[in-house]
């Protein structure tokens, strides 16, 4: 069950977003050759990636931010760019381009930092922009809770799409990488459940001086927990596919 789209539209093309996407797909087929070669791509994590241990040691903090821009493989960055579309083009027509910007890096870093503190000694490695990503559903979910966001629901052969409002499946997400932090030992690898939850709640903290300059619980009052412009709506085309009908004996 995951996410494919909102029906919050934007009311401004969002430029960052589009250029977070591209440098982030850009950057990973800069090295996606390297990533059958151990030794080279080990290397290459030292350099760009966070490493817990070293900025214990003082050194590599550019990685706070360089590893915000790199991913583990193709489905690692292709999950994370869906959500950045899904969400990002929303936050930054509210935030505004720069402001934006800024506030991306900030919920990045801020994530890093969590998954650094609950291991600080370690010597794995973590990449992505999952935590800077978590940061903007995270003012998602304070700035728009009730738009709808469909969802995918995929069960062995059947599959179905339905919208849900998107204070449930943020809320659900975030509590799912809340008890994963919990539940998983850091020095386990896998995902970093600490710099998601962590990159969350900042977001949310960060865009909470923006909410209440539009007037806090009397913004949600005006439209409901509604973004303030009509709904996208969309609709599923009909098959091209030639019905064959069966033949009775």
């Amino acid at each position: 069950m995951f996410p494919i789209r909102d029906h919050n539209p934007s009311g401004r093309t969002p430029y960052v977003t589009y250029i977070l996407m591209a440098a982030n797909i850009a950057i990973f087929l800069s090295y996606v050759g390297i990533m059958q070669d151990a030794r080279a791509l080990n290397s290459f994590w030292y350099d760009w990636a966070i490493i817990p241990a070293r900025i214990s040691d003082g050194e590599a903090y550019h990685t706070l931010v360089s590893s915000m821009f790199l991913h583990g493989g193709f489905l690692h960055l292709a999950g994370n760019m869906l959500f950045l579309w899904i969400f990002g083009d929303n936050v930054e027509d509210a935030l505004g381009h720069w402001r934006y910007l800024a506030f991306y890096i900030a919920a990045g870093v801020a994530a890093a930092l969590a998954q650094y503190v609950m291991d600080p000694g370690s010597m794995i490695p973590t990449v992505g922009a999952s935590g800077a990503i978590a940061g903007v559903m995270g003012a998602y979910l304070l700035l728009f809770p009730k738009a709808k966001v469909d969802i995918l629901l995929i069960f062995i052969i059947f599959f179905r799409i339905f919208p849900i409002p998107a204070w449930i499946m943020l809320a659900v997400w975030f509590a799912m990488q809340f008890a994963g932090g919990i539940g998983t030992d850091p020095e386990s690898g896998g995902v970093a459940y600490w710099a998601h939850a962590g990159g969350f709640v900042v977001g949310l903290l960060l865009a909470l001086p923006f909410w209440l300059g539009k007037g806090g619980r009397d913004y949600w009052q005006r439209n409901d927990g509604l973004p303030p412009h009509p709904e996208a709506q969309y609709t599923l085309g009909k098959s091209r596919i030639p019905r064959v009908s069966r033949r009775r004996p």
